[in-house]
C-alpha cells in the first residue's frame, strides 16, 4: 500500500501517539507515581539507520503530541542493518531492556518481537502482513494478546 506524503504523517501520528499512549496505560498505575521513569519505545527495525523518512515522520509525530526525546520519552532503537536473522536477537536485547512498547516497521520485526514476549505491547505498523494469519492475534477487531495493527484503516490500539 502507498501512502502520500501527508497520509505518511497521519499515520506515523497515529503509530506515535498510540504506541506512547498504550505504553503508558498498559504499564499500570505504579508507574504514574514514579515521575522519573520516562516510558520507553524500542524500536525493532531492519533498516541500518534512523535517518529514513519513516522514523523523521514518527519523531515529528511524537513532538507533535508533545513528547522531547530524551526528555518526556527514550526512543530505543535496535537496527538489524539488513540481516533479518537478526531480528528475533534484538528483540530480546529490547525486552531485557524492560521497554514500555515495541514498534516493529516490518513483519519480520513483529513476529521476532512476538517471539521475545507475550507481555510488553507490540504495535505492528502497516506492514502488509497479517496479523490474524500470523498468529498474532485472533482478529483486527479484538486481536487479544499484545500485538495491534496500526494504519490509517483499522482502529489503532484498540
Amino acid at each position: 500500500m502507498q501512502f502520500d506524503q501527508l497520509k505518511r504523517r497521519d499515520f506515523i501520528t497515529l503509530l506515535g501517539g498510540g504506541a506512547v499512549a498504550w505504553a503508558i496505560a498498559t504499564s499500570g498505575p505504579a508507574a504514574a507515581q514514579q515521575p522519573a521513569k520516562l516510558p520507553r519505545v524500542g524500536i525493532l527495525t531492519p533498516a541500518s539507520t534512523d535517518a529514513t523518512r519513516l522514523f523523521q515522520a514518527f519523531r515529528k509525530g511524537i513532538r507533535d503530541l508533545g513528547y522531547v526525546e530524551g526528555q518526556t520519552i527514550v526512543l530505543d532503537f535496535r537496527f538489524a542493518r539488513g540481516n533479518f536473522d537478526a531480528l528475533p536477537g534484538l528483540a530480546a536485547e529490547l525486552v531485557r531492556t524492560a521497554v514500555d512498547v515495541i514498534v516493529t516497521d516490518t513483519t519480520s520485526g513483529t513476529v521476532a518481537a512476538f517471539g521475545a514476549t507475550r507481555t510488553i505491547p507490540i504495535v505492528m505498523a502497516a506492514t502488509g502482513g497479517d496479523p490474524v494469519a500470523l498468529g498474532l492475534a485472533t482478529s483486527i477487531a479484538r486481536p487479544g494478546g499484545n500485538v495491534r495493527q496500526c494504519d490509517r484503516y483499522a482502529a489503532p490500539l484498540v
